[in-house]
């Protein structure tokens, strides 16, 4: 009998510790990370492994951020922001303007020679994203952080640095904003993801694209065009990101790994992000240095020609707001507002 109640004891507590491991183990969480740029490209080794290790350290190992470049999660780059909202992944990080219209309170940063510092208006975006689209253009999805990236600018197969240089020229643009400067401009504006130029401009399909430096090395863009075109002073455009995750797949964890979640969030995790894209640059710039390619800076008095030919944008852009209800006119205030107190 003794016998028996020693084994029914040790079953109990053999039960007892498997239900707690059990238990244990419940809590435990893996995180499906998607994104559209090669694994060692800047932005995923300088800013998304930066918040995955981060998020895994910071929940003593509970989380676990499992990493998907390149779309091998399938679909297109597009594709990115329903992925997060229908839960296909768990986290994505995308270009806002792959989805033309969709946001459009985003694109007040992405108006032309709008943005003069990455860090200023990553910052001014956080904040104006908490004011004005957290509850309304950005309902269906829990946003973890919003930037820009460094100076946008042009790299293409024969100099350019008047807009009479465009005429007649294909041009890869990344969003809405940079389709109708380059429209604007007299070039022929190409929408096209970014993991599609490299392949566009072998192939003569674009005779240039608008990226900023810091993505160039991994386009091979500084070895397949020689001429980029920079701009002292605000820069050319910018596109917006965001970093976003499902909505329940948020809701749903337990309020210590919420917190977690929060704490490599928000402002500041944001202007760390625009930060770092933005010193990325340099080192990708010294690479068509070192090429010997041929580096155009237009200076800020010589941006002026630029600036008058793209000024119809900010009209046309008010114009589009108002027939979505939306003041933009007050958006562009309170973005330069926020950018020039940023850091004083």
């Amino acid at each position: 009998m003794a016998d028996r109640r020693t084994i029914l004891a040790v079953l109990g507590g053999l039960a007892l510790a498997a239900g707690t491991a059990t238990a244990t183990l419940a809590q435990d969480v893996t995180l499906k990370l998607h994104q559209f740029l090669p694994a060692q490209a800047n932005v995923p080794k300088l800013i998304l492994d930066v918040w995955a290790d981060n998020v895994e350290k910071d929940s003593g190992g509970r989380i676990k951020v499992e990493r998907f470049p390149a779309m091998q999660l399938g679909g297109t780059p597009p594709e990115l922001i329903d992925q997060a909202i229908d839960g296909i992944a768990d986290v994505v990080w995308t270009v806002v303007g792959y989805t033309p219209g969709r946001f459009p309170s985003t694109e007040v940063f992405e108006l032309p020679f709008m943005v003069s510092d990455a860090r200023a208006a990553s910052a001014a975006y956080w904040q104006m994203f908490e004011r004005h689209m957290k509850e309304t253009e950005f309902a269906d999805v829990h946003i973890l952080a919003t930037w820009v990236h460094g100076p946008g600018m042009f790299h293409t197969n024969k100099p350019v640095e008047h807009p009479a240089d465009l005429q007649g020229m294909k041009i890869r643009g990344g969003g809405r904003m940079v389709n109708e400067l380059l429209d604007l401009a007299g070039a022929t504006p190409v929408g096209m993801p970014v993991p599609a130029v490299s392949e566009a401009l072998a192939n003569g399909v674009i005779d240039g694209a608008t990226i900023p430096w810091e993505v160039t090395p991994a386009l091979k863009v500084p070895e397949l065009v020689k001429n980029h075109t920079e701009f002292e002073g605000a820069a050319l455009y910018n596109l917006t990101f965001v970093l976003a995750m499902n909505k329940e797949r948020y809701e749903s964890l337990p309020d210590d790994l919420k917190a977690v979640i929060d704490k490599n969030s928000g402002l500041e995790f944001s202007v760390f992000a625009g930060g770092t894209q933005a010193d990325a640059d340099g080192p990708a710039r010294q690479i068509a240095v070192d090429l010997g390619n041929n580096i155009i800076t237009v200076s800020a008095a010589d941006a002026e020609e630029w600036r008058k030919v793209v000024e119809p944008v900010y009209a046309k852009w008010v114009e589009d707001m108002a027939a979505r209800g939306i003041d933009g006119q007050a958006l562009i205030d309170e973005a330069r507002s926020l950018m020039d107190a940023y850091g004083k």
